[in-house]
């Protein structure tokens, strides 16, 4: 076994999770990343904690979804999550793409029906990662040794010194009224913050971390903006999408790509038209878009923002948390003609912040 998979098992129960003896751990990994399941069960073995193993088969939902006539709550699977109290997730299956023909509405619809059950997983301790495989590395357009050297380097990150960095732009945005997001002619979006939380992201539930994130409140968006990077979503890849939001909904849509997938997620429930997160990259250690929005949204000089359920712990005060059955991340390139404004004042400029050195 390579000695950085040993080393990715312990930044998850040392950093991540936090695993101590007598904790029920869930351990959800396709059949690709079972080295990484064994060194944790290894680490579990070391520290006193109970691991049970689940076999993610994207194939096996797939022939699911397509098959089924409709979707219930799967309460035997809820039961398990009750009485977890670590989950660790790792995607890297054999087929990125392996549910592209599954018909949106029948992702919105199972989506629904597992609401209730994600939520209960969010409760607890989580931890979601990667395991480099060869079908991820495809999609990033890398050798699979190059892919593995870059998500090795990006979950060993000096976690310590990357949250220190964070916390400037942590101590900017718990204090704001008002963001706005201005990237060349086809974004200008201002979102109210005014009294929610910012969460520093520094490689606990994300693996690897790297970014500051919070919610608008459910009213509060207004404008227009254009995600200039992709995303893949549902085995398919959304090019080019452009929202507009009046009073935080979005009012109208479009994309150059899978336009139908788009519209599919934007119609799963009331919440999936508004925003539920607003995320800053920060982790100049992801240098490279991949296709997968678990490093993407991470890499310095990005902005993402989410339509869907918004993150309670972001949501504070009388501010009303946005629920949805999907939460989808979608990026804004903001290295040339962008600005962040917080309450008037120009925090980042082209990707680098007001608290760097050659801002």
């Amino acid at each position: 076994m390579d000695a950085r998979v040993r080393e990715h098992a312990e930044i998850i129960a040392d950093h991540a999770t936090d695993i101590q003896s007598g904790d029920d751990v869930v351990i959800q990994m396709p059949k690709e990343a079972e080295d990484l399941a064994v060194a944790l069960h290894e680490v579990c073995g070391d520290r006193g904690a109970n691991p049970v193993y689940l076999n993610y088969s994207k194939r096996a939902q797939r022939a699911f979804k397509r098959s089924a006539d409709d979707f219930s709550e799967p309460s035997h699977r809820r039961a398990l999550y009750e009485e977890a109290d670590v989950f660790v997730i790792a995607r890297g299956g054999a087929n990125a793409t392996e549910d592209a023909d599954v018909d949106p509405e029948t992702n919105a619809a199972y989506n629904r029906a597992m609401e209730e059950v994600k939520r209960t997983r969010l409760s607890k301790t989580w931890c979601l990662t990667q395991y480099p495989t060869a079908s991820h590395a495809q999609l990033a357009g890398m050798s699979t040794e190059a892919y593995e050297n870059f998500v090795w380097d990006a979950v060993s990150l000096d976690w310590d010194e990357q949250r220190e960095f964070q916390s400037n732009m942590v101590e900017i945005l718990d204090a704001a009224d008002e963001v706005r997001i201005k990237s060349g002619d086809e974004t200008d979006l201002t979102l109210d913050v005014s009294g929610n939380s910012t969460l520093n992201d520094q490689g606990e539930a994300n693996l690897p971390g790297g970014e500051v994130f919070t919610a608008p409140t459910r009213d509060g968006v207004d404008g227009e903006v254009h995600f200039d990077l992709p995303l893949y979503r549902y085995g398919r890849e959304i090019e080019g999408v452009r929202l507009r939001f009046e009073d935080g909904e979005v009012v109208s849509h479009s994309a150059e790509r899978n336009e139908d997938l788009l519209t599919g997620i934007l119609d799963t429930d009331e919440g999936s038209r508004r925003l539920g997160e607003l995320g800053i990259g920060m982790n100049r250690q992801i240098d490279r878009f991949t296709y997968n929005m678990l490093f993407d949204e991470k890499m310095g000089d990005t902005v993402h923002m989410a339509v869907g359920s918004a993150y309670p712990e972001t949501v504070s005060g009388d501010n009303e948390v946005n629920e949805s059955a999907e939460h989808v991340d979608m990026i804004v390139d903001m290295s040339e003609d962008s600005v962040i404004e917080v309450d008037g004042e120009v925090v980042q400029r082209n990707g680098t912040f007001a608290f760097e050195d050659g801002f």
